[in-house]
């Protein structure tokens, strides 16, 4: 989860943590407070009513009987006046909360309970309101309560999500254009990326800095591959040719004939495992350019007519099952050397009479180019090595390197190509190409 979503989320869940708990601190209160409010309702009644009543309204009240009940027409108050006649307990003064019946309805009251005495008599007051204001009333502000929340996540999120975008677009930017789409350091953009937050400005001077640096060993390195080209092949070349020359006098005998041509095959040897690592050098810097079209039919085709002669001398059939072609952007002397490579190495430990397969298929995550051979296999030890340099096969041939399959890698890196080997010993191996589309 990107960091502009994680922060947007931690806000949103803080905030809705907090209404949450002032909504079911509200919802806990507002019943306290409105039977609270009930009750101080009930008291000015009480007080009200008796400092107006008189002797006469007493006596209307009670004629032919000695209690007075009355509802009003809603039923949500109600009035109950009696005399008692019992003088001995003390003067009762309470509330309580009872459940009725009134015309067949159940109805909940808050109730205050109060004797007083007047002109020599004990009476007992029973003012009651209905409770049920209050549950509508607090069904009234829990629908409110949750509207207000969900509502809030919704605008939380929103205004969360807004801002974090807008704080961090100078980070995104500084990823984008100073890592992602660098390159080569010595193209590299020192321009800083205009920004208020003090952190990204460090974060942009940090990268500046460190590309800065790696620049500059950047150039050392292609000076020393410069240095390397010249200072070592010269000599190797000068070496050569001398012993080239050394061949033709006729004064040379063969024991000293057969150690020129030790001499040569091994300034070869060395002259290529040069070459190699020079090659890989400049891959790995992104010393070549990637603006050729290149056709994979059209490479395969190429690389099948250079090898055409090792395959008749070894009796091996190659097939090319290549029906759709695909084309891509890249650099195609580089990718040409990959595939001579894949397939040198299929002709190199293939079995007599053997078979090179090369076939490819169309998929959602780019044109799968697969390299088979009915040769030799590798084991999972020598697969998890294959393109380690100077690591070569359990072979006797002394035209292995061990550089092959690590120019292959680095090709296959330059150009974004995904590469794997899925091999059985004695069974054949196959190199699976995977070329973006």
């Amino acid at each position: 989860m990107r960091l502009q979503f994680k922060l947007a989320l931690y806000n949103t869940l803080t905030k809705v943590a907090i209404v949450a708990f002032l909504g079911i601190l509200i919802l806990v209160s507002i019943s306290r407070i409105s039977i609270n409010h009930i009750q101080q309702r009930l008291l000015q009644k009480k007080t009200k009513l008796i400092s107006n009543l008189s002797g006469v309204e007493i006596n209307d009240l009670l004629t032919r009987q000695r209690s007075f009940t009355d509802y009003n027409l809603l039923k949500e108050e109600y009035i109950v006046l009696k005399e008692i006649d019992n003088r001995k307990t003390p003067l009762k003064h309470y509330f309580s909360q009872e459940e009725k019946n009134i015309e067949g309805e159940q109805e909940q009251y808050q109730i205050l309970t109060a004797d007083f005495i007047y002109e020599g008599k004990r009476y007992r007051l029973e003012l009651g309101e209905t409770t049920s204001a209050i549950a509508q009333l607090e069904h009234t502000i829990s629908v409110f309560t949750f509207c207000v929340l969900f509502a809030g996540i919704i605008l939380t999120l929103i205004s969360d999500f807004a801002f974090t975008r807008y704080l961090l677009a100078p980070f995104y930017q500084i990823i984008d254009q100073k890592l992602n789409k660098v390159n080569d350091p010595i193209s590299f953009n020192y321009q800083p990326v205009r920004t208020g937050t003090e952190d990204f400005r460090i974060l942009d001077q940090s990268i500046s800095i460190l590309m800065k640096r790696i620049t500059t060993l950047f150039l050392i390195e292609k000076e020393f591959i410069a240095n390397v080209s010249h200072e070592l092949l010269t000599p190797i070349s000068v070496l050569n040719s001398r012993l080239e020359n050394l061949l033709n006098d006729e004064q040379l005998s063969t024991a000293g004939e057969n150690k020129v041509f030790a001499c040569l095959k091994t300034l070869s040897r060395l002259k290529s495992i040069i070459n190699s690592l020079l090659l890989i050098s400049k891959v790995e810097n992104n010393q070549y350019i990637k603006s050729d079209s290149i056709s994979v039919r059209e490479t395969v085709n190429e690389v099948f007519e250079e090898l055409e002669h090792r395959l008749l001398m070894l009796n091996l059939k190659m097939e090319i099952d290549l029906k759709n072609d695909f084309n891509f952007n890249g650099n195609q002397s580089l990718f040409h050397i990959l595939l001579t490579n894949l397939v040198s190495n299929a002709v190199k430990y293939n079995v007599q009479s053997g078979t090179i397969k090369i076939w490819g298929i169309s998929q959602k995550e780019g044109y799968q180019l697969f390299v088979e051979d009915t040769g030799n296999g590798m084991d999972a030890e020598e697969v998890k090595n294959a393109f380690t340099r100077f690591e070569k096969l359990r072979s006797d041939r002394e035209d292995s390197y061990g550089l092959g399959l690590a120019i292959v890698k680095s090709i296959a890196a330059f150009h974004n190509i995904d590469i794997s080997i899925n091999s059985q010993k004695n069974k054949g191996t196959s190199v699976r190409l995977t070329i973006p589309v």
